[in-house]
């Protein structure tokens, strides 16, 4: 395409905003790229990414270029948000991408750090949750994207790669922390971005395995788990039907309350959330036999369902948005 062509185009979307289809945002998602994230975050230069190690701060580091590169603005002119659990420090990377409504957002966030190495055995981490943060830089592609041609969101959208869940969810709960007193400040207007502002969190943990379907023979499958009033499910089954993505879905961990219960509202980041008051979903594909195992590496995941996932996770965020 010639530039003469491309300024056309990008003119054009701006000034007709409403035929901006969101599936021109899915053309910077390859089943190829996902592979190529996964597989740095998961390999030895990264030496399982457990918090306070060089490995996860190549991570940490890796996953800011990739956020730059994606067009997301700096907090107060750093990616990074530290902070120190029982003597470890952990840093957060945190990126924005601005909206028209400057106090309203939405967190999307998943968590980098994993094992580490335990008695001179790597724990490569590829689906906990490398398969998340892959998830995460493609969603803020793909938002940066739509933003590009034209796309004016409602809100802002907060990208966050949680560092510390393996400790008892410190990332998390420091960037909670952060804005429930007010310490975290929009890059564009420099008000304080507190609770009531923050519309919902979205929490990607573990979502590129395929070996524990919800259903006999479905491969192509994915949970959301939310509060019933308030995660808008009717939006995920919505976006997963218009987009003929046909993803086999439960709101539920595999049918069991006392599991949801514990996924939900204990096990992963977006409980710093909740008790903040902000309303949160998760999205996972569940624990398999290698999750949190030296077998959990690239080769573990099923990356044509991964990229399916991802599309139904924009289609559904751009509802809430």
């Amino acid at each position: 395409m010639s530039l003469k062509i491309l300024l056309i185009f990008l003119l054009s979307s701006v000034l007709n905003p409403s035929k901006i289809n969101p599936r021109q945002a899915e053309k910077v998602l390859s089943e190829e790229k996902l592979r190529y994230e996964v597989s740095f975050l998961a390999d030895s230069l990264c030496a399982g990414r457990a918090t306070g190690t060089v490995g996860c701060g190549i991570a940490g580091f890796w996953i800011s270029r990739q956020f730059r590169a994606a067009g997301l603005k700096q907090f107060d002119g750093s990616w990074f948000r530290s902070f120190v659990y029982r003597g470890c420090r952990g840093n957060n990377v945190i990126g924005y991408l601005p909206g028209k409504n400057t106090g309203r957002y939405i967190i999307i966030g998943a968590h980098y750090d994993g094992m580490g190495v335990i008695e001179d055995v790597m724990y490569p981490g590829a689906d906990s949750d490398a398969s998340g943060i892959a998830a995460l830089i493609s969603l803020a592609e793909m938002f940066a994207r739509l933003r590009l041609l034209g796309k004016d969101y409602p809100g802002g959208i907060i990208f966050v790669a949680f560092d510390g869940k393996r400790l008892n969810l410190s990332g998390a709960t420091e960037i909670a922390r952060l804005i429930g007193h007010g310490e975290l400040f929009d890059p564009i207007t420099g008000n304080p971005i507190t609770p009531e502002k923050v519309h919902y969190m979205v929490n990607i943990d573990q979502v590129g395995g395929t070996l524990s379907p919800l259903n006999p023979g479905r491969e192509d499958y994915l949970m959301m788990l939310s509060e019933e009033e308030t995660g808008r499910r009717h939006a995920l089954e919505a976006a997963n039907n218009q987009y003929f993505l046909g993803l086999d879905i439960d709101f539920t961990y595999y049918g069991s309350k006392d599991f949801t219960r514990l996924f939900y509202k204990r096990l992963s980041d977006q409980r710093p959330f909740m008790e903040k008051g902000i309303p949160s979903v998760m999205f996972t594909s569940g624990i398999t036999m290698r999750n949190n195992k030296p077998a959990d590496n690239p080769s573990s995941i099923d990356y044509p369902i991964l990229r399916q996932r991802i599309l139904l996770m924009f289609h559904y965020i751009l509802r809430l948005l």
